[in-house]
């Protein structure tokens, strides 16, 4: 079994927005939430992640993000983890910065914060330990949406707090434009974008406007990945700005990105909505954008996974053959039968994001 790096997760967001605690299962998470009336399952879904789950999945690292709502999309009084200015940002997206610090500080057994080359080494030793009954589970933080950073002259001390990705934009941002919201770079995002690279940030353009991932892919001197998304391609009839078009997949590559996708049906067929149910949504339909990546890179160096899973939904909107995290394992028969070999296969679910990892960390 493929040992699995999920590229992104909003855990921090889920721990102070719902109370929601890792450590446990997702089936007692259910449970606990079905019994007390929680609300996260009537705003976030059910959730599909828990550290058991990781086990059983071999989900040894994830990108974990910092995330806040920006005050106008703000969904109700319990969407809580919002701002309106700079200021707020930065205090939501520290709150989180210390929940993930403290998880790992309460809990070293499941989890453990990875911001060197020499503490991915340690993970890896570990996960190679057969001998254990458990792995803790690597923590790199990503932010996503940079209204937390104030101004460029703070990034130092954010690199000191852990953080590794940055992306500039969740909708629009006074950076970038973003899903929703299109814009290019302004000047504020050219000078995020290069004191970010002068400090060896990677730059993540998942939810960028495509005008301004362009001009990233243009001046961004920095390695550059996406973290969660799909090929518009594969999904004929979607609107909007939020998946990626094959030339602006052939740029990412010639960058030398990598790509993570996802398991959301909202963005494995147009138009789809919690009401129309799961049938017919399956983690094949994930392999076809897998492939699609594939096929234009000419190989399996550039793809991986990012599945957002409990990022604004559940086990209702991820397809029809996944319950929880571990179900991704699944992939791989799926892969094979398209004729993806085992080193493929070990590539696509973890590997290219390891070795992203290995060339980009600090030592």
């Amino acid at each position: 079994m493929p040992s699995l790096i999920d590229a992104h997760e909003d855990l921090a967001w889920n721990m102070l927005t719902f109370g929601r605690d890792y450590t446990r299962s997702a089936t007692e998470t259910r449970r606990l939430e079905r019994e007390s009336h929680a609300i996260a399952p009537r705003h976030n879904g059910h959730t599909l992640l828990g550290w058991p789950e990781y086990q059983t999945g071999q989900v040894m690292l994830i990108f974990s993000t910092l995330f806040a709502t920006p005050l106008r999309y703000k969904h109700g009084d319990w969407d809580i983890l919002s701002y309106a200015t700079p200021e707020e940002a930065w205090l939501v997206y520290h709150r989180q910065v210390e929940a993930y610090h403290a998880l790992a500080e309460s809990h070293p057994e499941c989890f453990s914060l990875i911001t060197t080359r020499a503490e991915l080494a340690t993970l890896q030793t570990a996960w190679h330990d057969t001998t254990r009954a458990s792995h803790p589970v690597g923590l790199v933080l990503l932010m996503e949406g940079g209204d937390g950073i104030r101004h460029p002259s703070e990034l130092d001390q954010w690199w000191e707090d852990g953080l590794r990705i940055i992306g500039p934009a969740w909708s629009g941002t006074r950076y970038c434009g973003g899903t929703n919201e299109p814009g290019p770079l302004t000047e504020e995002g050219r000078a995020l974008l290069s004191a970010m690279a002068d400090l060896h940030f990677t730059l993540d353009i998942s939810h960028m406007d495509e005008s301004a991932a362009r001009q990233a892919l243009d001046s961004y001197a920095g390695t550059i990945i996406v973290s969660h998304a799909n090929a518009a391609a594969c999904v004929p009839g979607y609107e909007g700005n939020r998946l990626l078009s094959d030339d602006l997949i052939r740029r990412l590559l010639e960058r030398e990105a990598i790509i993570g996708v996802i398991p959301y049906c909202r963005f494995l067929k147009a138009g789809w909505k919690v009401s129309d149910g799961r049938d017919g949504i399956t983690l094949e339909t994930l392999a076809v954008h897998i492939d699609h990546i594939c096929q234009i890179a000419g190989d399996a160096r550039h793809v991986g996974l990012g599945s957002d899973f409990d990022g604004g939904f559940g086990v209702e909107s991820a397809p029809s053959d996944v319950d929880t995290i571990a179900d991704l394992q699944k992939l791989s028969p799926i892969l094979k039968d398209r004729g993806y070999s085992d080193d493929d296969v070990i590539a696509i679910f973890g590997g290219n994001w390891l070795r992203y990892l290995q060339e980009n960390l600090p030592s």
